[in-house]
């Protein structure tokens, strides 16, 4: 059964975002295609490992395919509607006259998976880095490296709506754009495995199409229940205690490690994978910043990473070796590491039941 959808403040959003922007902002190429596994057998049909608690090495989790299934054609629409923006202060009532000219813009891409699985694809005019499933290639990347937006380069596109969501910035900015007469709608959905229903629900309604959301939305948490059943099952097939997780954001060249409690998502998703996720164990919230005291305590065996941070310390070894405490845990000694696209991972969007089953993969059969 699926844990209840966590209250997450505006804040952690932003804190994350404020994070991933230590990285320098540059647009010069700036979206990278993330790798794919490729067709494989269903999660139910693999063999989990016996004992994935003595597996050594690190272990990449990969989609098996970037698609974003999206109906034929887009669904009929009802303009103008009001919608109430989710802003850092206040919530803002906006109307919405127009969407031939879309940017939905965040740090992971979901708001632009999510106007594309809803069939209005063909209206984004932009793509922020992190968008680089199949069919955006050639949109206009208008965000940089450390996620903060060109203004320049959207005036230029000339948009008529931008869903956002507080990731890209700077906040400035993107409200300097609402007052150069850009339609601009924050969506704030709770990180978790509710949240690409409730996107889906928000976008929708955004692009007057609430009924197409309902459609998605039930389609979503189906996918979800079915992925998490699944590795439900086959986690308690193997008869031993959970593997305790815990998350970690790593951006080595800054000197950043956090770990990552409620507010992220993280428990959603580590519930999800069969294990005991430490932050929700020890009463987290939030992101703090990783001591050693925090992590032995935790004592992980499992440690789950985003792959630029994993990358940004020179690997696994390397990670270990800059921090012996992470080689104190059961996780350092083996080099438990499980990484994932920085894009994909926590992102909680249409994704979500094929990033579950990706993660699930690497962690109880890694190849």
């Amino acid at each position: 059964m699926r844990v209840p959808r966590l209250l997450a403040s505006a804040s952690s959003l932003l804190l994350i975002g404020a994070l991933a922007a230590c990285a320098p902002a540059s647009l010069e190429g700036a979206a990278v295609t993330v790798p794919v596994a490729g067709e494989r057998p269903a999660l139910a049909e693999i063999d989990f490992l016996d004992d994935p608690r003595s597996h050594e090495g690190a272990s990449t989790a990969l989609l098996e395919s970037a698609d974003i299934t999206a109906p034929a054609s887009a669904p009929s629409q009802g303009l103008p509607v009001t919608f109430v923006s989710q802003e850092l202060g206040d919530p803002l009532e906006v109307e919405i006259t127009s969407t031939d000219r879309v940017m939905a813009l965040d740090m992971s891409g979901s708001l632009a998976a999510t106007v594309w699985a809803l069939g209005f694809g063909d209206r984004l005019v932009a793509r922020d880095i992190s968008t680089t499933f199949p069919g955006v290639e050639d949109l206009p990347v208008v965000t940089g490296s450390g996620h903060a937006i060109s203004p320049e380069s959207v005036l230029a596109l000339r948009p008529d709506l931008i869903i956002t969501d507080g990731t890209i910035g700077p906040l400035d900015v993107v409200l300097q754009l609402r007052e150069a007469g850009i339609t601009v709608v924050f969506i704030r959905e709770t990180p978790g495995l509710s949240a690409p229903a409730a996107m889906a629900r928000s976008v929708a309604t955004v692009l007057g199409a609430p009924a197409a959301g309902e459609e998605l939305a039930r389609e979503l948490t189906d996918s979800i229940d079915a992925v998490y059943r699944t590795v439900e099952e086959k986690v308690a097939a193997l008869e031993a205690e959970p593997l305790r997780m815990v998350f970690l954001y790593l951006r080595g060249g800054n000197g950043i490690y956090y770990l990552f409690g409620e507010e992220s998502g993280s428990g959603d998703l580590i519930e999800a994978l069969g294990g005991v996720d430490v932050a929700t164990e020890t009463g987290w919230t939030g992101l703090r910043p990783m001591t050693d005291e925090a992590l032995i305590a935790a004592n992980p065996e499992v440690i789950l990473v985003m792959s630029g941070g994993l990358d940004s310390v020179g690997g696994a070894e390397e990670l270990v070796s800059a921090k012996p405490a992470i080689g104190l845990t059961p996780a350092g000694q083996r080099l438990r590491f499980v990484e994932m696209a920085d894009s994909q991972v926590l992102s909680f969007g249409p994704r979500t039941p094929e990033v579950i089953d990706a993660l699930a993969r690497a962690i109880y059969a890694p190849e």
